[in-house]
């Protein structure tokens, strides 16, 4: 039998064959696009953790500074309107 006499079989198995391999390079090609978008998805996330972090850092600084105009304004600064100059009870 020569290599262009092949049976049915033999035609068969090379097409099923390259079929496969076929699917399998879709599937490799598929599989890398998958990879890049979570290597995106991934990158985007360490983005937006860094921006939460700016985010809480600046809502402590700000919430601090409200502590502290709290705190001063019990306590009365002069010429801030909440300064309170006691006056001795009068005595009966």
């Amino acid at each position: 039998m020569s290599s262009t006499d092949q049976s049915f079989f033999d035609k068969e198995r090379d097409r099923l064959t390259a079929e496969i391999a076929s699917g399998f390079e879709e599937m490799l090609s598929s599989s890398n696009v998958l990879n890049r978008k979570l290597e995106e998805v991934l990158g985007m996330t360490r983005e937006y953790e860094t921006i939460a972090s700016l985010w809480q850092t600046f809502h402590e600084l700000m919430r601090g500074q409200k502590v502290e105009a709290e705190q001063d304004r019990m306590v009365g600064l002069p010429g801030t309107g909440s300064h309170h100059v006691s006056q001795p009870k009068p005595q009966t």
